[in-house]
C-alpha cells in the first residue's frame, strides 16, 4: 500500500515498528516527490529494505524534542539543509533577510537556522554521541574544503572541522548513501566507510598514498588569497575528470580527506531513482498551513537528466551533480508524465521537460575512453568538443511522444535553453523553431548574462552576439508563423570582471534592442563556484592573473541600477554615477536619443 514515509512518532508505530534503522534530517519541508533529495534518499534506502524515518524541519530554539522523538536510530542519521544551501536560501545578495521560504508550507520564514547542517549535526551528537552523523545535500556538499562565505565574509574552514559529523557525503548521493548503510547493518565502523568513494572526512592520522594530491592547508589560505586561488583550480578540475584522486587538506593538526567520486551513474541506476514509489505531494500533515511554493512550481514538471557539461563560472550544477549528462530512458519518462497526468488536480499541462538544461537530453561523448581523460571544465565553451554528440533528435522526439500521450494538452519547456548548443549539424534550429511555436507559452527566457565580452569570458559564456543571433532567429520564426512572442533575456551585474561600464554599455545595448528588462540579478557569491573564488581572493584561478572585483554595497547597487535606465526616476543618480566614474560617453544614447522602446505585447 503506497504510503509517505513516517515524519512522526505515530506514524513509526503505525507502521508495526519498534525502531527506526535511519532519520534523515531535512531543513526543508517534507515533499514525496524525486525532485527532492530528502525524499529521493529516503526511498532509495527504503527500497533495499530499510526503515527510515524524515525529520523535517526540526525545531532548534527549544528542548530539542523533534531531534528525540524517533530515538536513537538503529545504524545513522543522515543531515541536510535542504534542497538550497541555508545562507542562499536566508540572504539576498545584498546580505539582507528574506522573509519568506519556497520550501515551508505557506513559504513562511524561520522554520530553519543559518547554517543549517551545521546546526542540525552538532545537536545530534550532543544528544547522540555514539550515533553516526552522515551529513549530505548541497550545503555541505560546497563546502567540504576550505570555502569563501560570502556571508560571514570570511575564509571558512571546511564544514567538517565546525560540526562534529562523522563523514561527510558529496555531490548526488543515493549510491553512496546505501552502501553506507549496507555496511553498517552489516557490522562495519566508521572507520570503515572511510574507504568509500565520494565521501570526505576528518582525521589527525592521515597518511597521503602516492597518488593523493595535497592542497595547501587552510591556514596558509587564510594568509594568502593566492594559495586558495590555486586550491579552487585543483579542485575544479578533479571534480570534472572521471579518473579522480583523493585530495587532502590540512585544517591545525588534523587533515580534511576527499575521496573520488563514483563514475557517473547509468540510464538505469537513474531510472531506478525516478521509478521508487512516491506519493509526489507534500505531507499531508503540511495541509492546514498552505501550499509549499517550491511544490507548486515543479508539480507538473518532469526531470529527464542530471548533469550539465556548460561549465558556467556562477553554477554549482557541475560541481554537484557533475559535468557528465546521464539522461533518463524515455520509459521512465513516459512513465512519470502518466503519473502527473493522474494527479486529480492536472489541468492538462506539462510545465516543464526539463533539467540543468533544458536541451542536453541524451547528449554524451562519442568515444567515453577520450571522455575518460579530458580535463576541460566545459564541452561547449570556448567551443564546442569534437568528441560531443549533441544531436536534438532525440529529445525533438520525446517531445511528440509525451505531446501525444492522453490527458496532455500543453507541454512547456520551463528549463533554461542553451543556445550555444544549436548548430546546422545537430537539427538545432529545429529544435529552436519547435520551442517557440509549441513549448513557450508566448515567453521564452534565455540566458546571455550579459553583454560585455570581457565578463562573458569570465562567466565562461559565448559572446553576446550569439545572443543577437538568436534574438534574430527567434524573430524570424515568430514572423513566418504570424505570432508576437517574446525572448526574454536574463542578466547578472556585478560579477567579477564586472565594471560600471560595463553595466552602462550593457543598458544602452538594451535600448538598442528594445528591452525593459525585468529577469535580473546581483551576483551572489556561492561556495566553490569559480566566480566566488574570483570575487573572494581577485584571482582568476583558471590563469592566476588579477580580475577586477567590485564588493562595495554602494557600488555594486550602482551597477544594478542600470538595469534600470529606461526609468525616469533614475535618469538622475545615473547620470552622477557616470560622470563621477568618467563615463559620460553613454549618457547621449542612453537619454538624449530615441526614447527606450518597450517590447512588443503577446498575442496569442
Amino acid at each position: 500500500m503506497a504510503h509517505f514515509l513516517p515524519i512522526t512518532a505515530d506514524e513509526v508505530k503505525r507502521l508495526g515498528w519498534d525502531m527506526v534503522d535511519i532519520v534523515v534530517v531535512s531543513g526543508d519541508a517534507y515533499i514525496d516527490h524525486p525532485s527532492f533529495g530528502t525524499a529521493v534518499i529516503g526511498r532509495v534506502l527504503e527500497a533495499d529494505g530499510f526503515r527510515v524515518a524524515i525529520l523535517p524541519q526540526p525545531n532548534w530554539r527549544d528542548d530539542l524534542r523533534d531531534f528525540r522523538k524517533f530515538g536513537k536510530p538503529r545504524l545513522f542519521f543522515g543531515v541536510t539543509s535542504g534542497v538550497m544551501d541555508s545562507m542562499v536560501n536566508h540572504y539576498t545578495a545584498a546580505r539582507r533577510l528574506r522573509h519568506d521560504d519556497a520550501y515551508t508550507p505557506g513559504g513562511a520564514y524561520g522554520f530553519r537556522p543559518d547554517y543549517a547542517t551545521y546546526v542540525y549535526a552538532r545537536i545530534l551528537k550532543e544528544i547522540y554521541p555514539e550515533t553516526s552523523v552522515v551529513i549530505g545535500g548541497i550545503e555541505a556538499s560546497m563546502r567540504r574544503l576550505a570555502h569563501y562565505d560570502y556571508w560571514s565574509d570570511t575564509l571558512k574552514p571546511s564544514i567538517l572541522a565546525e560540526c562534529s559529523a562523522d563523514l561527510l557525503v558529496y555531490g548526488m548521493a543515493e549510491r553512496t548513501m546505501l552502501q553506507i548503510a549496507q555496511m553498517l547493518d552489516g557490522g562495519a565502523s566508521v572507520e570503515d566507510l572511510r574507504e568509500l568513494p565520494q565521501v570526505a572526512y576528518i582525521t589527525k592520522d592521515y597518511i597521503p598514498t602516492k597518488d593523493a594530491i595535497g592542497l595547501h592547508p587552510y591556514e596558509e589560505c587564510k594568509r594568502s588569497k593566492r594559495s586558495q586561488a590555486e586550491n579552487f583550480h585543483i579542485v575544479e578540475t578533479e571534480s570534472n575528470i572521471v579518473e579522480q584522486h583523493v585530495l587532502f587538506q590540512r585544517h591545525g593538526d588534523r587533515t580534511v580527506v576527499v575521496n573520488p567520486s563514483l563514475e557517473p551513474m547509468t540510464t538505469e541506476e537513474l531510472d531506478h531513482s525516478f521509478d521508487l514509489p512516491y506519493m509526489r505531494q507534500p505531507h499531508p500533515k503540511y495541509k492546514k498551513r498552505g501550499t509549499i511554493p517550491a511544490f507548486e512550481m515543479i508539480r507538473n514538471s518532469v526531470n529527464i537528466h542530471r548533469g550539465c557539461f556548460g561549465g558556467c563560472s556562477f553554477c554549482t550544477i557541475s560541481a554537484h551533480q557533475g559535468k557528465q549528462v546521464v539522461s533518463r530512458s524515455e520509459e521512465s519518462i513516459i512513465q512519470e508524465v502518466r503519473q502527473v497526468v493522474e494527479a486529480p488536480d492536472f489541468n492538462g499541462t506539462i510545465t516543464d521537460l526539463g533539467g540543468p538544461s533544458a536541451n542536453m537530453y541524451g547528449m554524451s561523448g562519442k568515444d567515453k575512453t577520450i571522455c575518460r581523460k579530458c580535463k576541460r571544465f566545459s564541452c561547449i565553451y570556448p567551443s564546442r568538443c569534437k568528441n560531443l554528440q549533441c544531436d536534438h533528435r532525440r529529445l525533438l522526439d520525446l517531445y511528440k511522444k509525451v505531446e501525444a500521450l492522453p490527458g496532455v494538452k500543453h507541454l512547456y519547456i520551463g528549463s533554461g535553453i542553451r543556445c550555444d548548443l544549436f548548430y546546422d549539424d545537430n537539427h538545432g534550429y529545429d529544435y529552436f523553431r519547435q520551442v517557440v511555436l509549441r513549448h513557450a507559452s508566448g515567453r521564452l527566457k534565455v540566458a546571455p548574462e550579459h553583454t560585455s565580452d570581457k565578463v562573458l569570458k569570465l562567466m565562461r559564456k559565448p559572446s553576446f552576439d550569439l545572443f543577437v543571433k538568436t534574438k534574430r532567429d527567434f524573430s524570424k520564426i515568430c514572423a513566418d508563423a504570424g505570432v508576437r512572442y517574446q525572448l526574454i533575456p536574463y542578466f547578472i551585474s556585478s560579477h567579477p570582471g564586472c565594471t560600471v561600464a560595463d553595466m552602462a554599455d550593457l543598458a544602452v545595448q538594451m535600448k538598442r534592442l528594445g528591452y525593459r528588462l525585468e529577469q535580473i540579478q546581483d551576483f551572489t557569491p556561492t561556495p566553490m563556484t569559480l566566480s566566488t573564488e574570483m570575487y573572494y581572493t581577485g584571482i582568476n584561478p583558471d590563469t592566476m592573473e588579477p580580475v577586477f572585483v567590485e564588493t562595495d554595497p554602494r557600488r555594486k547597487k550602482e551597477q544594478n541600477l542600470m538595469f534600470f535606465a529606461y526609468k525616469p526616476e533614475n535618469r538622475q543618480p545615473i547620470t552622477q554615477i557616470l560622470r563621477r566614474t568618467h563615463n559620460e560617453r553613454y549618457l547621449s544614447e542612453l537619454f538624449d536619443k530615441v526614447p527606450f522602446r518597450s517590447t512588443p505585447k503577446r498575442k496569442y
